[in-house]
């Protein structure tokens, strides 16, 4: 049985196809620049390393693409679409619907879109992926495994913002955490090294990247992390501010004329350590 697992980002699709008999990655790459005029896949198949030129204008191109490459006699990894038996979607917010990876439908889309305003760089994208990997795979199942799912045990004392309580229960306006995936597979995997019960531990993970989060695990569970609402917060990372002072915003906004939107691209984009004259990294 193989599976394909797609990551979908603003501009780039991370793909996977793998053999579930020995879990060999039989596949690998990510599809750069997507909707630009130098779209570059650069993969790895049969322990060999090549970058191809390829326009992509959308998703629906580059899926496409990425499927006729796995057939192609140059790598020869498929010989046909139908040995792919599944495929696997990364969304980075799921919001308080999802507790858990759950299959595709129309209802669970809908939902994710729903969520586009807590995470606009990610899950527009996530569900571009979706629809495209349905165009060219109609009848292959599909599941979506959310970032913010395994943070789900989080206590109320973690999650709920000292700001006024109706904020949470009108527009759910909380902590939600990410990277949950990451977090799950590191204490897992801690737990093996060890060589203890997960149930047994307490564990600081750190996930470090452009994107970082730390949480804290006790039990194989999430009871606190520092992402919140939306991947800005926490620490510090690439282009993201993380967490600083909320009187700055007002105070940038009215020196600068700012708009939320501005503020949000700011935060978002221009900051953090590449960006920063004191730069850690």
């Amino acid at each position: 049985m193989k599976i394909l697992v797609l990551n979908c980002g603003s501009s780039s699709l991370k793909f996977q196809l793998i053999n579930m008999k020995n879990e060999q990655v039989l596949i690998k790459g990510n599809f750069e620049r997507i909707g630009g005029m130098k779209t570059t896949l650069k993969l790895t198949a049969n322990g060999e390393k090549k970058e191809i030129l390829h326009i992509a204008r959308d998703y629906d191109e580059a899926i496409e693409f990425i499927l006729d490459v796995f057939k192609s006699p140059e790598y020869k990894v498929i010989d046909s679409l139908d040995e792919i038996a599944g495929v696997g979607h990364r969304i980075v917010h799921g919001g308080e619907m999802f507790h858990e990876s759950v299959l595709v439908t129309e209802e669970v889309v809908q939902e994710i879109e729903k969520c586009t305003a807590l995470a606009p760089l990610h899950n527009p994208a996530g569900v571009a992926g979706i629809r495209a990997a349905q165009k060219a795979l109609p009848n292959v199942p599909m599941v979506v495994v959310f970032d913010t799912a395994f943070h789900q045990t989080m206590p109320a004392k973690a999650y709920i913002y000292q700001i006024p309580y109706r904020y949470y229960t009108s527009y759910k306006i909380r902590k939600y955490g990410f990277h949950g995936t990451s977090h799950r597979y590191v204490a897992n995997r801690v737990a093996e090294i060890v060589n203890k019960p997960i149930e047994e531990l307490k564990v600081i993970n750190c996930h470090l990247g452009q994107g970082s989060s730390i949480c804290a695990i006790e039990g194989g569970k999430s009871v606190d992390t520092s992402m919140g609402l939306t991947p800005l917060s926490g620490i510090p990372m690439a282009t993201r501010s993380g967490d600083i002072d909320p009187a700055i915003i007002p105070y940038i906004m009215k020196l600068d004329n700012l708009t939320p939107e501005d503020i949000e691209d700011m935060l978002n984009k221009q900051s953090g350590a590449w960006r920063s004259k004191w730069s850690f990294i």
